[in-house]
């Protein structure tokens, strides 16, 4: 059986400086495997890898998508950013109804977009860092620029493709340089 793929949204470079640098500050280094990403599928088959990746391509959206981060939300033992966006909601609605059949329940599950700033630590740390960041929070807007479609290695991810939102700027595996996301 081949490795599983996950699909997450490329942030614009100012945002995930923003998520990527807390990610790096409060979740336990020993964990730590990645870098700051929104998912929207998080484990999709990867012998369907060619399909998936002609799926996405067909169906890129041709300009960024608008994002709004409103909030933070506990996850018990750390602390996400919400994220709002009706272009990504449709987005990941029809891919899901595309890719019904390939669904874990995980995926199934209402979407609710976010960005994981810490997790896996104490629910004490997790409030704490919750109440820290509320407190200086004013909602900011955001763009969703790409897909990124990675490998699960078992633990870090391997970039297999990203398909920007402008056709003439899509690239493979090997021909994607500096990614954020």
């Amino acid at each position: 059986m081949t490795q599983p793929l996950i699909l997450t949204l490329r942030l614009d470079a100012e945002t995930f400086a923003r998520f990527d640098g807390l990610r790096r500050a409060h979740f336990p280094a020993r964990l730590n495997h990645l870098s700051a990403h929104l998912t929207l599928f998080h484990h999709l088959p990867g012998e369907e890898r060619e399909r998936i990746e002609a799926d996405l391509r067909a169906m890129v959206p041709t300009v960024p998508l608008s994002l709004q981060v409103t909030g933070l939300r506990s996850l018990g033992r750390g602390v996400a950013f919400e994220i709002v966006s009706a272009g990504l909601s449709s987005l990941r609605a029809s891919l899901a109804r595309r890719w019904a059949s390939w669904l874990t329940p995980q995926d199934r599950q209402g979407f609710r977009p976010h960005v994981t700033v810490q997790n896996k630590t104490t629910s004490e740390e997790a409030r704490a860092l919750r109440a820290f960041l509320t407190a200086g929070f004013t909602p900011f807007s955001a763009r969703g620029e790409g897909l990124l479609l990675w490998r699960y290695q078992g633990g870090p991810w391997a970039l297999e493709a990203e398909i920007s939102f402008a056709p003439a700027l899509t690239a493979t595996r090997g021909e994607t340089g500096g990614l954020g996301g």
